[in-house]
């Protein structure tokens, strides 16, 4: 199998270690991604609250080279992959945009492509058995919060993926690997990702409400499919633990890593080693490194 993929900004920056888990887990499964050729940024929340055609034109650009290639796309940032979801959306059905879109891109797009995210690639492209017949290591022992997040799931008369207040592909993919993934009510809240900076104390309580729950079931640790969620809950752990006298030091793991543990990866090479909660302690306390 061959499939466009598109890592974005955040993949070769703060969320490298999202795309050394990819790259490492799709090889091992047969799978080959096709990193678009001179890919552009989506534009994520910035382009799209400025603008009406720029996140269009954004995502319509790197869609195109994938269809000139006969590729749909896998896009493992959830921000990237709501985006794309939204651009081809629009052009499918608004033939007046395609063609302005087109003049401002300078190729023939036709919106014929897919594209899909890294959990809906692993469940439902590459599939659950492709998956346990690579385990050689099962996550026995592992109690995971599965952590969709907003974008993957919402809004779904655009991403149309799994059920949006209670999707399962996740939790299914981290059974697969013998790890144990618990009922929470948390699955598809915000993180607050993009209010970051501008919004610092709203992130807090976002993040201290899914670790506090998370931590009151039980879990050893989070695992997404987002770099900008993965990011966002990891570094703002401390301040959460300060601003509401707490302790959680629970690690977020992306669900490729997950995957690539099971597969007998070392965390060097999956880059668990570059995460800001410390999963050494963890690790070894399940026996998985």
């Amino acid at each position: 199998m061959k499939i466009g993929y598109f890592p974005g900004c955040s993949l070769e920056s703060t969320g490298i270690e999202y795309h050394l888990s990819n790259k490492a887990v799709a090889k091992k499964l047969g799978v080959e991604l096709w990193e678009i050729p001179d890919w552009n940024c989506c534009g994520a929340s910035p382009a799209h609250q400025s603008d009406l055609v720029l996140p269009n034109a954004l995502n319509a650009r790197n869609l195109a080279i994938a269809e000139e290639a006969g590729m749909d796309v896998v896009a493992p940032c959830a921000a990237c992959y709501n985006r794309m979801c939204a651009a081809i959306e629009t052009l499918k059905n608004d033939p007046e945009e395609l063609k302005n879109i087109n003049e401002i891109i300078e190729r023939d797009y036709k919106a014929s492509n897919k594209v899909y995210n890294m959990v809906e690639f692993f469940h439902d492209l590459v599939g659950l058995d492709k998956i346990a017949a690579q385990v050689q290591k099962k996550l026995s022992g592992l109690k995971v919060a599965c952590y969709y997040g907003c974008l993957l799931v919402k809004p779904p008369e655009l991403t149309r993926f799994d059920n949006p207040e209670n999707p399962t592909s996740m939790d299914e993919i981290v059974e697969t690997i013998g790890a144990t993934p618990l009922v929470w009510p948390y699955k598809t809240e915000c993180c607050g990702g993009g209010l970051a900076i501008s919004k610092t104390e709203v992130i807090l309580k976002l993040g201290n409400d899914i670790f506090s729950y998370a931590q009151a079931i039980g879990a050893d640790c989070l695992v997404t499919a987002c770099p900008m969620c993965q990011l966002n809950l990891e570094l703002r752990q401390p301040a959460m633990e300060k601003e509401y006298n707490v302790k959680f030091n629970m690690p977020v793991f992306e669900i490729s890593e997950l995957i690539g543990l099971s597969f007998g990866f070392s965390p060097k090479e999956l880059g668990i080693n570059k995460h800001f909660v410390n999963t050494a302690p963890l690790l070894k306390e399940k026996q998985l490194a």
